[in-house]
């Protein structure tokens, strides 16, 4: 059991120490070296910070974790302001903006911005030639051997499993290929461009796609406790490349429930309302809600909206609730694929706290 060796200073004026003796609970039920649960309640942060490893030169709040699938919901962010602006549409078809009058498969003629941001383009989560160069190195460096031209050809001679928008499929594949289609689209790279557009104004500082400087980056853990290099994402930048701090991570979400210092720029604003807006259904009796960036579920205190990832050795989930102005960020620098609480208990201090 995760041995908790310190609670971090309250970040904000007011937390309570009810909260804190919460959150307390809630890391002790997650067994990693390092574990930092984070929330905010109508900007009042409390921050805990535990794990089985000893601390290190940088306190755990203010380093930078990987974030895994949890990138998702800033690359939607940018989709959302970019199409506020009017540089692009949701309905564009990607491979008209990657390739001007290259021959596709009229499947993947018919793939737009929104079916591959919201899993429904009928790609598979990854390419096909994907799994020959990864599964030597499938435990230490799976993607990195996967650049980005090699992602835009693959989806340009791809053959989609389903017609584009009839099937929901999770799909890293399909949210790499929206990254370089927007860095196509704006002639700017993928980085540059999150950076501009979504980092810069929400004044994420702290927030980047790449491993920082000496000492400030998280060291991911296999279960057995053997650390792991950092993840090279190869060309799957847009799907799963951020990496950040749990103090930014609130800051990221309190933007979506309308915290933050100062108004916004319209568009931005206007991004940040499009990007909660339920937009498909599925599954049994349409019971799975989706906006355009978020998984949704219903509870008694409202909505919650979540993502969660995971890379070969951390975890992330964000999730917050617009009703109440509740926020959940939650990391830890061990993935254990079996019997590992680190999701449910973030997403029960989501769903299950007043």
């Amino acid at each position: 059991m995760t041995d908790v060796t310190a609670a971090a200073p309250v970040t904000a004026p007011g937390s309570s120490a009810t909260t804190a003796r919460l959150l307390a609970g809630a890391a002790g039920r997650i067994d990693a070296p390092d574990v930092v649960i984070a929330i905010s309640r109508g900007g009042v942060r409390t921050v805990h910070t535990g794990g089985s490893a000893e601390p290190g030169p940088v306190a755990r709040e203010h380093l930078h974790y990987e974030l895994g699938s949890a990138s998702k919901p800033f690359a939607g962010l940018l989709l959302a302001r970019l199409v506020a602006q009017g540089r692009v549409r949701y309905e564009d078809r990607a491979a008209d903006l990657l390739a001007p009058g290259l021959p596709v498969h009229p499947s993947v003629r018919r793939i737009t911005l929104r079916h591959l941001l919201t899993h429904t383009s009928g790609l598979p989560g990854l390419p096909a030639d994907f799994y020959p160069q990864a599964v030597p190195r499938w435990s230490t460096d799976p993607y990195g051997n996967y650049p980005a031209d090699r992602v835009v050809r693959a989806f340009l001679r791809a053959r989609p499993r389903h017609r584009p928008g009839t099937r929901w499929h999770y799909s890293n594949f399909a949210v790499s290929v929206l990254g370089h289609t927007l860095a196509a689209a704006t002639g700017t790279p993928w980085e540059v461009l999150l950076h501009q557009q979504v980092l810069a104004p929400l004044g994420l500082e702290s927030t980047l796609l790449r491993p920082g400087p000496d000492s400030t980056d998280a060291t991911g853990h296999r279960r057995d406790g053997t650390p792991l290099p950092a993840l090279d994402t190869g060309g799957f930048t847009a799907a799963g490349a951020v990496r950040s701090t749990p103090l930014d991570l609130l800051t990221f979400l309190e933007a979506h429930v309308g915290g933050g210092a100062g108004p916004r720029e319209p568009a931005l604003g206007a991004a940040l309302t499009e990007v909660t807006r339920p937009v498909l259904r599925r599954g049994l009796h349409h019971t799975h809600t989706h906006t355009l960036t978020w998984f949704q579920h219903p509870t008694p205190y409202g909505p919650v909206l979540f993502h969660a990832g995971a890379t070969l050795g951390q975890q992330a989930f964000l999730g917050f609730r617009p009703q109440t102005g509740l926020v959940v960020a939650a990391t830890a620098t061990r993935r254990v694929h079996r019997g590992d609480t680190f999701v449910a208990t973030a997403y029960g201090l989501l769903t299950e706290t007043p």
